[in-house]
């Protein structure tokens, strides 16, 4: 991708990796600009990938901006079997330029550098109906939070009480910074549950978040999904 200068983020797991929340994952999923240009040099590079579609929906950029993920799987012998996902559109994420001026750059020895979806980025992009997604944001926001707490900023702090899930850190958190929290309490109102000290009724608001944020994907996704349905059967019958 870097070669072929496409305009790309990683996410999903091995995101994960960078940012100290590790999960195993076969697959490398990447976020890219949706843009005439910038998918003539990703078509590039997994021709260099001897990367080949396997399934619905096939590759292209209207399928790419109405919000489908396309699949790839790559013959190439330094990446054999190795599965890439390429999104532009993911719910409640913002647009790819904004992404993309956020992004975190990590560089690694031997001049190698990953451009990687922000952390806060990616917590939001991990907010699916996928069971696996949730222990992950849990993860990721902890490690944020163990890594910046000694000198947090005003952002992080912000961060913290809107996507903290862990109930006692989000108690934490919700007294050392009190103004704060009351000002996000109308954008979380499990915040008010934090400052009472009651980790119980904290934990169930937080699975009652979860829940209700996993039926907003669900929703999201069913329009999508007939449209998969629609490619599937239309590539049986014709």
């Amino acid at each position: 991708m870097r070669v072929h200068r496409v305009r790309a983020l990683l996410m999903g797991g091995q995101a994960c990796v960078f940012y100290g929340a590790a999960e195993f994952s076969r697959d490398t999923d990447l976020a890219i600009l949706a843009d005439t240009e910038n998918l003539a040099r990703l078509r590039r590079a997994l021709a260099d990938l001897q990367a080949e579609p396997i399934a619905v929906p096939p590759f292209a950029l209207k399928h790419l901006r109405r919000g489908h993920a396309v699949h790839f799987r790559c013959q190439h012998p330094e990446a054999l079997r190795m599965r890439v996902d390429i999104m532009s559109r993911m719910r409640g994420v913002a647009p790819f330029p904004r992404l993309w001026s956020r992004r975190t750059t990590v560089e690694l020895p031997g001049d190698i550098r990953y451009d990687v979806l922000s952390l806060p980025d990616l917590v939001q992009a991990k907010k699916t109906q996928r069971d696996k997604d949730w222990p992950m944001i849990r993860r990721l926001v902890e490690a944020h939070y163990f890594q910046n707490r000694s000198k947090p900023n005003a952002a992080q702090i912000r961060f913290w009480l809107l996507e903290l899930r862990t109930p006692e850190l989000l108690m934490v958190v919700a007294g050392e910074y009190p103004v704060i929290r009351r000002r996000l309490q109308p954008r979380r109102p499990l915040l008010a549950h934090a400052s009472s000290g009651d980790a119980a009724v904290l934990e169930e608001a937080l699975h009652a978040e979860e829940s209700a944020e996993r039926d907003r994907d669900r929703i999201y996704w069913l329009p999508l999904r007939q449209e998969l349905e629609a490619f599937r059967h239309a590539g049986q019958t014709g």
